[in-house]
Parts: structure tokens; C-alpha cells; sequence
């Protein structure tokens, strides 16, 4: 396998779910209930729970990858329709300059003729001389019927190109619009999960700053890791502590593929922007064989991913709240392991 890997364009425009103004109003009715904002009259909701955070966070990192993919195909398309457009340019420059030959041979015709030949050939004083003009005019006439001919094509294929350069600005119109309906819905999440945490019983707040400020180095001794893996290994050491920030690929902060990204950018691979894909970017292991440098993705839908380094533990960043930090592989459903 190359040390190297590049997300391609997609075939057709990825679908991107909004949060509609309705859900997001259904959103805030049940975050006031649960947090005890509730009308008087109405029946007090259950107390919220770390489980009640951790639900809320999980969903958050599910919008944030979709955030990601869209955000990526934002870029992708933006960097299409600037190739287009330079496609455009040339063709049009092309287009120009083929009409400005195809005038400058229709005047030299016209300037060297305009007689029916047969009366110019009756007339002329050197029917020698004329001869020899009238095959530079079939010459010319020639050479403007291949003009003419490059002048079409060219013609139609600007055509097609700005046909195309629409309907990719349209698309990016549109991928645009689905980067922020997931970004508003990535924030409207943690701010529902930041008041059930502020909420949360003092214990059960206790017991989740300690679990997000884990970030316990584990005992690695008798690891061995060497080439790429080792620098993407010791790239994500490097970035232990950084906070979690959704949508972020470092290097002051990192959600969870862009802690992947950025740590094999190190090692001078590239891996595509979400966890979904990232999934993919390599040979598929069963986690009995994982070696350090491998990704882990969990969950059914690959909403989660982070870097195995040995003796049973990942290194991730976990979730808005919480450090990049070691855990244990098993700490959620492992769905794939991928070597790079």
C-alpha cells in the first residue's frame, strides 16, 4: 500500500440532514423541562444524569462528523469550481482567438476577390498570375474551413464547461447550506448537554470531571512500533492534554478524526476528514491483532475513532469537555480496526 491516501471527488452531492426549527423548539422544551423551567403547572421532568450528558455528547460527535463531511465536501467543491472556472477562462481566451484568425482570412478573401472567377480569369492580363491567386484562395479557403471547424468545437466545449462551473456552484450552494444546519445542530446539542451537566447532582458532576480529566500515561513497556505508525504514535502522544474542539484537526485542538488526521500528516499520510471514511483507509484487522498506529472506530455508524498504541489502550479526544487521553480500547463498542 502507498504511504499516501486523498479522498476523491464524490460521484453525486452527499445528503445532509438539517435540524428544522421545529425540532430544534421540541429541543429546547425538553432542555427547560429537564433543567426545571417548566411552567409551574407542568409536571417536573426527571433530574438529569451522566448517562442524560453522555447521550447528548454522543449525538454532538455523530453531528460534528457529519459536519465534517460537509465541510470537507465544501472545500472539495470549492476547489472544483476554481479549476472550472480557470477551464473557462482558457476556453473563452481560445474562443477569442480563433475568431480573430477566422476574420483575418475572411478579409484577406475578400480583399483578393469578389469577381466570379471565370469573368476574372476572362479579364485578367496574366491569366498565369491569376492562376496562381486563385490557388491561394482555395488555400485560404481551406485553412478557414478548418478554422471554422476549431472554432465550433472550442465553442461547444465552453459551453459544456460553463454548464458544468453552474451546476458546481449550485452543488456548493447547497453542501454550504448543509454545513451550517450541522453546525447549528453540533451547538444546540452541547449547549443542551452543558445545562444537564451544570444540573447534574454534585457527585455525579464529580464523577465526570474526573472521567474527563483522565489522561493517565499507561504502561506501553515491550510495545514495539516502528516506521510511519511510530511517528503517527508519537504525533498523538505529543497532543495529550489538547482540549477537545469540534471540527478541529489541531494542532492546539482536535475532535476525534482530526486527531487521525493530523497525527498521520505527521508520519506524511494522508487520511480523509471523518471517521467514517477514515475507517476504510487501510487493511481491516480484527482487534485480537491491532498493533500501535492502528485506528479504531466504534460504534455501528463509525461516529467515534481513535488510535490504538498497545497493552489494550487508545489513545482519542473524547468528547467537548474532555482532553486528548488514553483509555481502554474496549471503553465503547469497537466496530472496525483499520491499519494505515
Amino acid at each position: 500500500m502507498g504511504s499516501h491516501r486523498h479522498t476523491g471527488r464524490s460521484t453525486a452531492a452527499r445528503h445532509a440532514r438539517g435540524v428544522t426549527a421545529t425540532a430544534l423548539s421540541a429541543a429546547a422544551a425538553t432542555a427547560a423541562a429537564t433543567l426545571g423551567a417548566a411552567p409551574a403547572q407542568a409536571q417536573p421532568g426527571p433530574p438529569p444524569t451522566r448517562a442524560s450528558v453522555d447521550r447528548l455528547l454522543t449525538e454532538a460527535e455523530r453531528a460534528t462528523e457529519a459536519y465534517n463531511e460537509a465541510d470537507e465536501r465544501t472545500g472539495t467543491l470549492r476547489a472544483e469550481l476554481r479549476r472550472t472556472q480557470d477551464r473557462v477562462a482558457r476556453g473563452q481566451e481560445r474562443v477569442n482567438t480563433l475568431r480573430g484568425a477566422l476574420g483575418a482570412l475572411a478579409g484577406a478573401q475578400y480583399r483578393s476577390g469578389g469577381v466570379d472567377p471565370a469573368l476574372e480569369l476572362l479579364f485578367s492580363a496574366d491569366p498565369e498570375q491569376y492562376l496562381e491567386k486563385a490557388a491561394t484562395l482555395d488555400r485560404i479557403s481551406l485553412r478557414r474551413a478548418g478554422e471554422l471547424t476549431r472554432l465550433t468545437r472550442a465553442q461547444r466545449l465552453l459551453t459544456q464547461e460553463r454548464a458544468e462551473a453552474a451546476a458546481t456552484l449550485a452543488e456548493l450552494a447547497r453542501s454550504r447550506a448543509a454545513t451550517a444546519r450541522h453546525k447549528r445542530a453540533v451547538e444546540a446539542k452541547l449547549a443542551r448537554a452543558r445545562a444537564l451537566l451544570d444540573a447534574l447532582p454534585p457527585s455525579e458532576r464529580a464523577a465526570h470531571d474526573r472521567r474527563s480529566s483522565r489522561s493517565q500515561r499507561p504502561d506501553l513497556t515491550g510495545v514495539a512500533v516502528s516506521g510511519r505508525a511510530a511517528t503517527a504514535v508519537a504525533a498523538a502522544q505529543r497532543a495529550l492534554g489538547k482540549p477537545y474542539v469540534w471540527g478541529a484537526n489541531g494542532p492546539t485542538g482536535f475532535d476525534c478524526s482530526g486527531l487521525m488526521q493530523w497525527a498521520y500528516a505527521q508520519a506524511g499520510v494522508g487520511l480523509p476528514r471523518t471517521s467514517q471514511a477514515q475507517r476504510y483507509a487501510g487493511q481491516r484487522v480484527p482487534l485480537s491483532q491491532a498493533r500501535p498506529g492502528d485506528l479504531v472506530a466504534y460504534r455501528a455508524d463509525a461516529s467515534h475513532i481513535g488510535m490504538y498504541v498497545g497493552n489494550g489502550q487508545v489513545i482519542h479526544a473524547p468528547y467537548p469537555g474532555a482532553a486528548v487521553r488514553y483509555d481502554p480500547v474496549g471503553m465503547m463498542p469497537v466496530s472496525s480496526v483499520t491499519r494505515v
